[in-house]
């Protein structure tokens, strides 16, 4: 039997506060909750490890790896009375650590098995509202957002989202595929998006974020 809390320790301990993440209310967020609860049954035992963990039928979606969300969280500067969309939020993992930092958490999901596992594991949390919609899309019934987190990595322009943003707001993300993708910060200023690397990363790229395959003769 896996001492799942001794195990959520350690992952705090040794990828996310070494990963220069001080806000301790994200901390104490990670040190709480059950990650386990997030993942198939088969899949507890790994639920801790510095992974990308498989969820979804057949593993076809992924929950980023423990210190890229808590680095993504941690960049978005998020205040406790803050309204906060999370694009694509798989299981609901995400969706809880925000639900602890922010005011209200508005919860997108297009997969309908995912959005019933988060629907399930977020039974209790009241300030968490579970949407189905074309993530592409957001929800621009709950706009505008003081931040906007994207679960996964984008291989398209993030205008998409400027008009769901507060001037001001900030969105976070991972952009690119592959090897050579960064960790984003993005703010809006008016009618621009500008935006600045913050850290390496990889993640598997959100359904309906990936570039249009280039023409080949």
């Amino acid at each position: 039997m896996t001492d799942f809390a001794t195990a959520r320790r350690h992952m705090v301990d040794g990828q996310v506060r070494t990963a220069d993440v001080t806000d301790l209310r994200i901390l104490s967020a990670m040190l709480e909750i059950p990650r386990e609860r997030f993942v198939p049954p088969a899949s507890a035992d790994l639920a801790y490890l510095d992974l990308d963990l498989p969820v979804g039928k057949n593993g076809s979606r992924r929950l980023l790896k423990p210190m890229v969300l808590a680095k993504l969280i941690h960049a978005a500067d998020i205040a406790r009375d803050d309204c906060v969309l999370d694009v694509g939020c798989a299981t609901g993992y995400g969706a809880a650590v925000l639900a602890r930092i922010a005011g209200q958490v508005v919860a997108l999901e297009q997969d309908a098995d995912l959005a019933q596992a988060a629907r399930t594991a977020l039974s209790g949390q009241p300030n968490v509202n579970l949407v189905s919609g074309v993530l592409t899309g957001g929800w621009p019934q709950g706009s505008p957002y003081d931040a906007i987190v994207l679960e996964g990595a984008s291989e398209i322009p993030l205008e998409i989202f400027l008009s769901q943003l507060k001037d001001g707001g900030r969105l976070v993300c991972v952009l690119g595929g592959g090897p050579g993708a960064k960790a984003m910060l993005c703010c809006r200023s008016g009618d621009e998006l500008g935006g600045r690397p913050i850290f390496d990363a990889t993640a598997a790229v959100l359904p309906g974020f990936a570039k249009a395959p280039a023409f080949a003769f």
